[in-house]
């Protein structure tokens, strides 16, 4: 029996020259300065890859990621070019600044845990007295993480140290900051039209060979991002309740509870059948519920053989 997901990749396309394979998404160099995507349906959880991938993850990642690129390129450009297949984007060959710009709406995930433990500046940036887990910040505060390699735990970086360790010219860092916050603002207002809250989320750029800052990567996507039901979200708050989230935290609870947060020494848990089953379908929810669309599933009977002939006739008529 063929997998119903994919895992790992080992394609050989034409004018192929490298392949980068990141926790998530495989990264195949191609001539012509492009680049080709794939997004498998691996899972990470606190910057560990989880051993069973999950159902349609890829696709429904590569596919929210595109339509929200769509709905912000008046605000910046992006990489992207074409979406050949569910699992597969190509776009421009950039030069990826080596920082996540994390942005954060509400005392939630990372921030909330660092508050909770009595911090109250993260990145640089300070962080009210007196708030409780989930409660929205007075503004939107940036804190951003230095881009790990695989295996290893992005890290918290003040922009002060950004700019004096020159990993971005300040010029460039402060065009970043003021895309991020334009970003995070329509991509607010794309989640308020589908009763959402966008919690907090992260952007990544590159360069092009002009010399141009463009959005890469993904952007909205339950992998990059939170979300809260706006539904009850007051009520819940005001009760000391948790939120009703869209993001992949269910699975950062769901391995806690299980004695797992990727630290040292620490196994990771099994995940059955029957619960990849259920995070397969609260991926789909995810969806369905960011893009306001109905999920349709692609054909998984032979995943690679569908990736490998839809992006070779790509290809072959984009020569």
């Amino acid at each position: 029996m063929r997998s119903k997901t994919i895992i790992k990749t080992d394609f050989q396309f034409p004018g192929q020259k490298s392949v980068y394979k990141g926790k998530v998404r495989d990264v195949y160099t191609l001539e012509d300065n492009r680049l080709l995507m794939i997004a498998s349906d691996r899972l990470s959880a606190f910057d560990v890859v989880m051993p069973k991938g999950i159902p349609f993850k890829g696709q429904i990642l590569n596919q929210i990621a595109t339509k929200m690129m769509e709905k912000t390129a008046d605000i910046v450009p992006n990489w992207l070019e074409a979406t050949p297949d569910p699992n597969v984007a190509i776009g421009t060959n950039c030069e990826p600044f080596k920082v996540e710009m994390v942005i954060r709406g509400y005392l939630s995930g990372h921030a909330a845990r660092e508050y909770k433990a009595g911090k109250r500046e993260l990145c640089g940036v300070e962080m009210p007295e007196g708030m409780k887990e989930n409660d929205k910040f007075p503004e939107p505060i940036i804190t951003p993480a230095t881009k790990a390699e695989m295996g290893d735990h992005d890290e918290d970086i003040s922009r002060e140290d950004i700019i004096a360790k020159n990993i971005v010219s300040k010029e460039d860092y402060l065009q970043l900051e003021d895309y991020t916050r334009k970003l995070f603002q329509r991509g607010s207002a794309i989640a308020d039209q589908q009763n959402l809250i966008l919690v907090d989320t992260k952007y990544e750029f590159g360069k092009t060979s002009e010399g141009n800052i463009v959005l890469i990567d993904e952007i909205h996507t339950p992998d990059s991002s939170r979300y809260f039901y706006k539904e009850g979200y007051e009520e819940r708050q005001a009760k000391g309740e948790a939120q009703k989230q869209l993001s992949k935290e269910f699975v950062r609870q769901w391995l806690i509870g299980e004695g797992f947060q990727g630290l040292e020494g620490q196994e990771v848990p099994l995940m059955s059948d029957e619960y990849i089953e259920t995070v397969s379908e609260r991926y789909i929810e995810l969806y369905e519920n960011i893009t306001g669309e109905t999920f349709k599933k692609a054909d998984i009977s032979n995943i690679d053989a569908r990736i490998e002939q839809n992006v070779l006739d790509y290809l072959e008529s984009h020569k």
